[in-house]
């Protein structure tokens, strides 16, 4: 378990290799870059705002255009596709995307132009489906709809509020007063909320005819079709079926264009490179030949690019130690075994510069917790089993992926041990199985004990085994306050805790409450009872008079003494939170035997055998996702809050260096 010993990088060299500095810096990702000096006369930054711009828009195009293949001619993916990660190229498979840049933005821009035709068209389609819709109640109209009738007569159509037959709307009009005489009014067809109507008037007659027909809501129709209904409904059929000709023509060039989806994907990744690199450019410090970096970086890693740097050309490197008020960024470094765990231990935060790397510890607590949680030697076996397939049939899978899958890998073998221990497998499917088709009474033992028939004892262990945790963090608290030479610290707030807190225990031991947990009366010799008193007295009155030690005033000493002793409480309730261990391996267990005996009540028949497998099959699915999850959330828990909570603080930064944050493809060297 470590953090990494990090050093504070200088760097100049002359501008002719500061392309070649920068994407060897770029290229390698270990180098934080933080410039403090200010400009001035000599040394200054560089507008990089334009090409920043330039580059992010082609990212953001070329990912569009990405897009549209992929709406088009979806790419062949598995379930397993988010493990296969990046793919990795070659650096001179990138610089050959780099040229011929200029052809693949070409295909994209000609993709997109593409995708906005779709689009019209489609939209034209929709239009025209919407008219065809609005000419359905005149296809009876045999006169165009904009026809204004003849040099004497005017004519209108539209609709009236209102459903109406030619009888009732003769009757109708009737009741309407300065309705022209002369005017003929015919009913085209009618709904339950509109009749369609046709007026034809005498043409100086129209305003007037107007005027009265308002009185009905008289609403001229949105589409007025220059030829009649029919033909105007047939003409828009004919343009449905050309647009969607084009939309099918225009979908066959982008599939065909899909075959170049990989080159697309480079081109992003490099224009994203790029832009990355000139925001670095403008936040370093140049002159007129010379350009200057700074940052920082680990310390094992300083030779290797100082190395690299000569080779490229004249650089000046400079290696210096942080001060101590500086904000030091923190990069963990672990074997397979601990840094699994490194996603649990970051998530709650980094170590600051006063603590360690608590990772390994809490590697060998977190399986171990997961293992009791779970308890099941058949799920820990399928876990095991299958984190170790992925993990060799998918090499290049995200790191963080790839710490998590690993984490559960070791988890499953935990679990695969407690199982053992506890003797279960798929629950009590051996004996049942027996029983059921076989009339054998066979059963797989415990090499330990079943906590099912003994869940006092299991509650026990998971109490010793809860003291044991917390008193490891207790311990670590203590070794971090040595490691800053505060021994007052260690003896006031870690020793004289201890001190109380064993006494407690050994007093707790000989009384009839634990010996009814434990089905068994301890008694201790009366010397070692005085040794119990007088250990949770000592300690009690230590903490009292020196928790508060700080304070000058006796009173407000004592006070904060008496107030740091009420932290009883919070060890109690933090040991308590150990039952979770118990309660889970039991529920695994439980759940587990109800499954086999749901699944053995088929019997013993073909299809009871089918059934027992399909039940079998389905409850052990459901009884490990759900029971592993609430392993997960729980071990979680008793590491961030009981275990953590006694000396771990975080706070650090996470170290972010200046590397190729790419979205599709991985560059490495070879």
């Amino acid at each position: 378990m470590a953090v990494l010993n990090m050093c504070k990088i200088n760097i100049c060299a002359m501008k002719k290799n500061r392309k070649k500095i920068l994407e060897l810096l770029q290229r390698k990702g270990c180098l934080e870059i933080h410039e403090e000096i200010k400009e001035d006369t000599v040394f200054e930054k560089m507008n990089t705002a334009p090409q920043i711009s330039l580059y992010d828009r082609n990212a953001v195009l070329a990912d569009h255009a990405l897009e549209i293949i992929n709406s088009i001619a979806p790419e062949d993916t598995s379930l397993f596709s988010p493990l296969e990660g990046k793919k990795n190229i070659s650096i001179r498979e990138q610089e050959q995307s780099a040229e011929n840049q200029k052809e693949i933005m070409a295909l994209a821009n000609q993709l997109i132009s593409q995708k906005k035709s779709i689009d019209d068209n489609q939209a034209a389609i929709i239009k025209c489906r919407e008219e065809i819709e609005a000419l359905q109640p005149w296809m009876s109209l045999d006169v165009p709809m904009n026809f204004r009738g003849t040099g004497k007569t005017g004519f209108l159509v539209g609709s009236i509020a209102g459903s109406y037959t030619q009888e009732t709307l003769v009757e109708k009009l009737e009741t309407i007063e300065k309705f022209p005489q002369a005017a003929y009014m015919q009913v085209v067809s009618a709904d339950k909320y509109q009749t369609y109507v046709t007026c034809t008037f005498l043409r100086g007659e129209q305003e007037t005819v107007e005027k009265a027909l308002r009185q009905l809501g008289f609403a001229r129709p949105p589409v007025m079709a220059h030829h009649e209904p029919k033909q105007s409904a047939k003409n828009r059929e004919d343009r449905i079926r050309k647009y969607t000709k084009a939309i099918e023509e225009i979908k066959t060039e982008i599939t065909a264009a899909s075959e170049r989806r990989y080159e697309i994907k480079k081109i992003v990744d490099y224009y994203r490179m790029r832009a990355d690199k000139y925001r670095v450019l403008g936040d370093i410090l140049q002159s007129r030949h010379t350009f200057f970096i700074t940052g920082y970086m680990p310390e094992k890693q300083i030779e290797d690019l100082q190395n690299e740097l000569e080779e490229i050309g004249m650089t000046a490197f400079d290696v210096e130690k942080p001060g101590e008020d500086e904000d030091i960024p923190v990069l963990l470094t672990n074997g397979n075994f601990t840094g699994a765990v490194e996603g649990v231990v970051t998530a709650f935060g980094y170590p600051n510069k006063l603590e360690i790397d608590p990772t390994a510890v809490t590697a060998f607590f977190y399986y171990f917790l997961f293992g009791i949680m779970l308890s099941d030697a058949a799920y820990g076996l399928i876990m095991a089993v299958a984190c170790f397939i992925v993990l060799r049939r998918f090499p290049n899978m995200e790191a963080s992926m790839k710490k998590s899958i690993r984490m559960f890998q070791y988890c499953g073998i935990s679990t695969l041990i407690w199982g053992i221990l506890f003797g279960g497998y798929f629950g009590d499917a051996v004996t049942v199985i027996g029983k059921t088709f076989f009339n054998v009474d066979v059963a797989v033992p415990a090499l330990w004990f079943t906590p099912i028939n003994s869940p006092m004892k299991m509650l026990m262990y998971c109490m010793i085994f809860g003291i044991i945790h917390l008193f490891t963090g207790l311990g670590i608290k203590g070794y971090l306050m040595l490691k800053q030479k505060d021994v007052m610290a260690f003896v006031c707030d870690v020793v004289f805790w201890y001190v109380f807190l064993i006494g407690l225990i050994l007093m707790l031991i000989p009384t009839d409450i634990f010996g009814s947990l434990v089905e068994t009366k301890i008694t201790f010799p009366s010397w070692l009872n005085l040794v119990a008193k007088m250990m949770a007295l000592g300690g009690m009155l230590g903490i009292l008079l020196m928790a508060g030690r700080r304070a000058k005033n006796p009173a407000k000493r004592l006070m904060l003494g008496a107030y740091s002793l009420y932290d009883t409480t919070s060890w109690l309730s933090d040991l308590l939170s150990y039952s979770r261990l118990l309660a889970l391996g039991l529920a695994t267990g439980v759940i587990a035997q109800v499954i086999n005996t749901m699944a053995a009540m088929t019997g013993k028949s073909v299809l009871g055998v089918v059934l027992f497998i399909a039940i079998f099959i389905f409850g052990h699915t459901f009884n490990m996702a759900i029971n592993l999850l609430g392993a997960y959330v729980h071990t979680n828990r008793l590491q961030f809050v009981e275990f953590f909570g006694k000396f771990y603080e975080g706070g650090g930064r996470e170290f972010k260096p200046f590397k190729a944050n790419t979205k599709y493809v991985n560059v490495k060297e070879n």
